[in-house]
């Protein structure tokens, strides 16, 4: 299991030649929470953004994401449905219950890796909340409903 924050500006290297392809810069989610792919940052002067497919990553190391050929990344035309940071963010969007009990406000997803499930979501209540509480962390078994404005979750007991 990996948080998002975790993952971001690590580098992606080809296992056929050890090359450094770019960096991880953000994550694609679908609408029903899933983390499609991971969006690497390449170049150095005229940086463009290709999407990496989760299936085809060959690992997620502490230090870098491992894949076998660069030729499987595709440029990024189109805007993803939803993206962490980017556009159609979902940093800072409300969290709710379905029973409609506000949460906070998105920080970081856990997710599964191998398979793009998030398990868990890392909420604030603000700056001053946070030093004196702490960030909350709940987890979910069922896939949210993600919205314009808010994402609703069945909250594990």
């Amino acid at each position: 299991m990996r948080t998002f924050s975790l993952l971001k500006g690590l580098p992606v290297i080809e296992l056929n030649s050890g090359a450094k392809i770019g960096e991880v810069c953000d994550i694609c989610i679908s609408g029903s929470g899933v983390v499609k792919g991971l969006l690497v940052r390449k170049g150095a002067l005229l940086k463009k953004t290709f999407h990496l497919n989760v299936q085809d990553v060959s690992s997620f190391g502490w230090d870098g994401v491992m894949i076998v050929d660069q030729a499987i990344m595709t440029p990024v035309k189109k805007p993803h449905e939803f993206t962490f940071e980017g556009r159609n963010r979902l940093t800072g969007k409300t969290i709710m219950t379905s029973e409609g009990e506000r949460l906070g406000l998105l920080e970081d997803v856990y997710f599964q890796e191998e398979v793009g499930t998030i398990v868990g979501y890392e909420l604030s209540d603000g700056f001053f909340a946070d030093m004196l509480e702490g960030k909350r962390v709940i987890k979910t078994e069922l896939p949210p409903a993600i919205g314009k404005d808010t994402i609703i979750v069945n909250v594990k007991e």
